[in-house]
């Protein structure tokens, strides 16, 4: 009964103004005793208009940053670097199950293929509405938009034949970048307008509103998402965070907070490392100061004249001391009690530099890039830290890849190829209407990028050759890790084998050519003497 009676006791609510235990209980939000959940309010709302009422700030806020920081701006060309590099590669894959296609014809399809993509992709005449940009640099422009807007937008377009004459060009599928500020941000949800895009009744975009520039007045004109036969006519890239968004939104925004502090925290530090860098000549003296002779005046004359005659003699003594910090520094003999000091600067603090590592790791993290990556700090970076960390965030990259790059390459491709093939450039069986049928199908194609990282060179082609070996994966596979295309690799080296093999040279593609077979003269491939 005692502990029954104390139970109760502790459980009873306590008089106001009295501090007792928090209530018993479980469930979500609990607070501390200090209310720092309390501390911190929040409201409710969908995040498509979270995205509505932070754009526009948002936007001006990732632009600024990144014009005026070094380490954003490399940051964002890391970004831009390990998503696309070059370029990305185009590797058709056509499904043409059904239409008559041998295994060999569908190899000369696909190189016919890759023939034209690179002579397209790298006029700016023939692919670019304004003639000055490649694809790949349209993909690079759209990454860098993506990452101060949150999205990235074009328009695609078809030069009648008069255009084409008076260009000099062949093709008329073009695509024009236009800057997602021109995606206007109106809302009008009673006619299906939500921030610039009209959406049918089932939700789907049908037409895209920009602000197009005439004669310097912002004109507010709608562009169709999609023409009669489904082909995409406006690109919009985003990467959505929710089931109804329509807009994206800077990746930086969670960064925003840490950067400027960070910026706060150089500034400070800067200015006093500055004002302590001019250093200071400090002299402590156990003299008493003015208000302590005003004190002497309440004892009587004979007490308050001795101790004049003393002070006043240590005063003397003092005065023909010399302290000088010229271009010539002197110090001569001080008077007792007396101390000379330098002060020097004393910031930053043996706190600065964790502290600072922390904040941009937490903006590394929101970025998906590496902390050595964003702050080129390796200082104690070593081969398993860097390759743990290369290997968490590189599906990342590779996501970031497929879903905001590829999509860049995807659309002028699908426009350009059907453009070709309806125009008898590219053969196809069963001519243009069997294409229009399985357009889907024909138009797949797989966008290879860089390859990923590594610390080791040697320890990362051990690990290939050890995989080929064990039957764990293909060449095609790890020619695709390389960002290589596995059939150019193959074109080329038979290109090369049949050379050397012509000349009468070894080819470098036999085995044991110049010592490929690793394992002679008694070394294993480690290069360490065999065991006996």
């Amino acid at each position: 009964m005692g502990l029954l009676a104390r139970l109760g006791n502790w459980l009873a609510p306590k008089p106001d103004g009295e501090v007792g235990r928090p209530a018993v209980g479980y469930g979500y939000l609990q607070d501390t005793r200090a209310g720092h959940i309390a501390s911190r309010p929040t409201i409710l709302r969908e995040h498509r208009d979270e995205i509505r009422l932070a754009w526009d700030r948002s936007a001006g806020l990732a632009l600024d940053l990144i014009h005026n920081s070094g380490r954003l701006k490399g940051a964002c060309d890391q970004i831009l670097a390990d998503t696309v590099g070059n370029e990305l590669t185009c590797n058709p894959q056509p499904d043409l199950a059904g239409l008559d296609y041998s295994e060999g014809e569908r190899d000369e399809l696909i190189s016919l293929i890759k023939q034209w993509w690179k002579r397209y992709a790298w006029n700016p005449a023939e692919c670019d509405f304004r003639g000055k940009l490649t694809v790949p640099q349209m993909a690079d422009i759209g990454v860098r938009w993506w990452i101060a807007y949150g999205e990235s937008t074009g328009i695609g377009s078809y030069m009648g034949p008069a255009d084409r004459a008076r260009y000099g060009i062949r093709s008329g599928s073009k695509l024009m970048m236009v800057s997602p500020i021109r995606l206007v941000r109106q809302t009008l949800e009673m006619d299906g307008l939500f921030q610039g895009i009209f959406h049918d009744s089932n939700g789907r975009a049908s037409r895209y509103r920009f602000n197009t520039r005439q004669l310097g007045v912002n004109v507010p004109q709608d562009f169709a998402a999609r023409d009669r036969d489904g082909i995409p006519l406006v690109l919009h890239v985003f990467d959505p965070q929710d089931a109804s968004d329509v807009r994206g939104i800077s990746p930086l925004a969670p960064t925003f907070r840490k950067h400027i502090q960070h910026e706060i925290l150089d500034d400070a530090t800067l200015q006093m490392a500055v004002l302590q860098t001019v250093f200071a000549v400090t002299l402590t003296s156990d003299n008493v100061s003015k208000d302590a002779f005003e004190a002497m005046q309440a004892f009587d004359d004979e007490v308050s004249d001795e101790y004049k005659d003393y002070f006043l003699a240590r005063l003397d003594q003092a005065a023909k001391s010399k302290i000088n910090v010229s271009g010539d520094p002197t110090v001569s003999h001080l008077a007792p009690g007396e101390r000379i000091g330098i002060e020097t600067a004393k910031i930053p603090g043996s706190q600065y530099l964790p502290f600072a590592a922390s904040l941009s790791r937490d903006m590394a993290r929101a970025m998906g890039v590496t902390y050595g990556g964003l702050t080129m700090d390796y200082q104690n970076a070593t081969y398993s830290s860097v390759r743990m960390e290369t290997s968490a965030l590189w599906p990342v990259v590779m996501r970031r890849r497929e879903r905001i790059a590829a999509p860049h390459y995807q659309m002028p491709y699908e426009a350009g190829l059907d453009e070709e093939i309806s125009a008898g450039r590219i053969p196809f069986k069963g001519g243009y209407p069997a294409f229009a049928a399985n357009r889907e199908r024909v138009c797949w194609c797989l966008w290879q990028g860089p390859a990923k990282p590594t610390a080791d060179d040697g320890k990362a082609a051990k690990a290939s050759s050890e995989r080929i070996a064990n039957g764990t994966t293909t060449l095609a596979q790890e020619c695709a890790d390389l960002g290589l295309d596995a059939d150019e690799v193959f074109q080329q080296r038979l290109l090369e084998h049949k050379r050397y093999v012509g000349q009468g040279m070894p080819s470098p593609f036999t085995r044991g050519f110049g010592g490929g077979d690793r394992q002679r003269d008694g070394r294993n491939e480690d290069d360490e003497p065999e065991a006996a």
